[in-house]
């Protein structure tokens, strides 16, 4: 009897490697969080230093930001052509490449270059490892192993708050980036290691050896190995990004991603500017990476409750509300508040609703698209939404040189949290495993 391999690990036990799998998926997306942040606890050093105004500063903190757009839509296609774990392997290779080139710059134009590379390879990871988060879980346990993912990112500002507290006591801002770039290429040997390339993925695309291939997979992952593999699925051909813009796709494509680009820039306007709002108001830049780790620390939190939650709440609606809370936080941030501790206080609680509702949408993002089209989709999300995230500290940086306070930028950057909501309010389609 031929046994379906891709239902070995979507209906089977979840064993130990398989975790380890995860695990390292979460490692990842805390790698991505330290490096995109990376540029937010260096940018009131390098503002001291070369003497730039803010809306430059805005450009700085938002380059790998675009660069991670263009990475997601077309290395997440890649990963639904070439695998996610080769997909990895590159975006990794890239970003230690361009982490180590930051470390080095001398001028503005030479930094925004390798943030540029920077974020193409964090884009090309975070749509890859999404898929392979979901594919390496079971049914069961797969809301909690994406949520797991997720709240990687927040863990990583956290790790690289409390890093970079120790280098700016006794180094300077390029020392950031290149704690950034070791830490990432050490991730190369892990990821070679401990993640193989997905069943699911293997069995779809039926690559030369591919029931030599799965087996080796499965066993590493602790199940038994199958004699054969069942019929091949009809359209398993080639896929492009258009076919998640055909009229059963299309409306649920760009609901989400408008939902993911609109949420965003909210999320990366508390990310990228808290630093130096927090230097503005008096303080030094150590203590404003202290601040930003606390918002990482809400996020964090957030996240795993999130996920929690999830099991039990519909997940649409769920996402839907937090992001309403989002909106309501980071609004209130703009408020500010009497003394450090007090600000702080409001930074991590919106880092808890902004992260849990980057986590909702993760997980939206892997139940609305059928697993042949589950990078592509998550990739096109991610990348146009990154648009967003861009956006984000742009915009800002221009409110505030245009002399307005945080009393209406934060507000007003607020917004984008609340039409994401109503975008999920929109949407209605059928969520798949």
């Amino acid at each position: 009897m031929e046994r379906d391999a891709k239902a070995i690990i979507d209906d089977g036990t979840m064993h130990a490697a398989q975790w380890v799998a995860i695990l390292v998926t979460v490692g990842l997306n805390a790698l991505d969080g330290f490096d995109v942040l990376s540029i937010s606890f260096a940018s009131p050093g390098i503002a001291r230093d070369w003497g730039i105004e803010r809306a430059t500063l805005g450009w700085l903190l938002s380059m790998e930001l675009l660069g991670m757009s263009i990475g997601s839509v077309l290395l997440g296609g890649l990963s639904d052509k070439l695998g996610r774990r080769p997909t990895i392997l590159g975006c990794l290779f890239a970003m230690s490449i361009g982490m180590f080139g930051a470390a080095q710059a001398a001028h503005v134009p030479e930094l925004l270059g390798w943030r540029l590379l920077t974020g193409l390879g964090i884009g090309g990871t975070l749509a890859s490892i999404n898929a392979a988060a979901a594919e390496h879980s079971s049914r069961k346990w797969r809301n909690f192993a994406m949520s797991l993912m997720v709240i990687g990112y927040p863990l990583g500002g956290i790790v690289g708050g409390l890093v970079v507290q120790r280098i700016l006591a006794v180094g300077t801002w390029p020392e950031i980036f290149r704690a950034g770039a070791w830490a990432t290429a050490a991730f190369i040997p892990l990821v070679w290691a401990l993640v193989p390339e997905s069943v699911a993925f293997l069995d779809r695309r039926r690559p030369a050896r591919a029931l030599d291939r799965i087996n080796h997979t499965l066993r590493r992952l602790g199940h038994e190995a199958v004699d054969s593999l069942a019929p091949p699925r009809s359209g398993i051909e080639d896929h492009s990004v258009l076919d998640i813009l055909k009229p059963g796709l299309l409306a649920v494509s760009l609901l989400v991603t408008f939902a993911y680009f609109a949420h965003i820039m909210s999320f990366y306007f508390i990310l990228k500017w808290v630093p130096k709002i927090i230097v503005d108001l008096g303080y030094a830049p150590r203590t404003a990476a202290g601040v930003l780790t606390w918002v990482n620390v809400g996020g964090a939190t957030g996240g795993a409750l999130f996920g929690l939650v999830a099991t039990r709440v519909p997940l649409r609606q769920l996402t839907a509300f937090t992001l309403l809370g989002a909106f309501l936080m980071v609004a209130w941030f703009g408020q500010g508040a009497a003394d450090l501790g007090g600000l702080t206080a409001k930074v991590a609680i919106a880092g808890f609703f902004t992260n849990a509702a980057i986590v909702g949408l993760y997980l939206l993002l892997a139940r609305l698209y059928p697993p042949e089209l589950r990078a592509t989709g998550t990739g096109f999300a991610i990348g146009i939404g990154r648009g967003g995230a861009a956006i984000g500290p742009i915009a800002a940086g221009y409110l505030f040189q245009f002399g307005l306070g945080l009393a209406v930028v934060a507000p007003l950057m607020a917004l984008g949290s609340l039409a994401s909501a109503l975008a999920l309010f929109m949407l209605k389609a059928r969520e798949v495993d």
